[in-house]
């Protein structure tokens, strides 16, 4: 399992060197990926916000995602979290967001969409980009392996500042 601990650190202080802030949308790590990085003492300068929008619902009212974007594609998919992210970046004063959807089980899944499927998106720069991983092992072991991908992802999202 990859030390998120080191990447949360790493994020902090590469975010501080740039004077930047981030911001995360997470549905299925439940706030994992905002809490690595506050696990950190002194992050305040760099965690602008952190959005934990599990349900539907909370996709559409806190992040503004199109709930007919839901309807058409599914939580779990690409749209919807390119629009989490580009939602996380609307309702903050972050400079680069980071949002997950999937699946983490052990139910869930379907032929299309397995268990363990995680959709990222990245808004930086006035752009977004995603990226889909399906991660192996228990319910636990998905939701540890996607928050350190969110992690890497946040510092790649500082190059697109650059």
């Amino acid at each position: 399992m990859p030390d998120i601990a080191a990447l949360a650190g790493a994020v902090l202080n590469a975010y501080r060197a740039a004077g930047k802030m981030a911001a995360t949308a997470e549905s299925c790590t439940g706030g994992m990926i905002a809490a690595a990085l506050t696990d950190i003492a002194g992050s305040s300068d760099v965690v602008e916000r952190g959005f934990v929008t599990y349900s539907n619902a909370a996709k559409t009212e806190m992040l503004g995602v199109d709930a007919a974007l839901i309807t058409d594609h599914g939580a779990v998919s690409a749209e919807v979290a390119a629009a989490m992210a580009a939602g996380a970046l609307t309702h903050s004063n972050a400079q680069v967001a980071v949002s997950v959807t999937g699946i983490a089980g052990p139910g869930g899944g379907s032929p299309t969409k397995p268990v363990g499927l995680v959709w990222f998106g990245l808004a930086a720069g006035g752009r977004v980009r995603t990226e889909r991983e399906v991660f192996s092992g228990n319910r636990a072991s998905v939701r540890e392996q996607a928050t350190a991908r969110a992690l890497g992802l946040l510092l790649d999202g500082l190059k697109r500042l650059a």
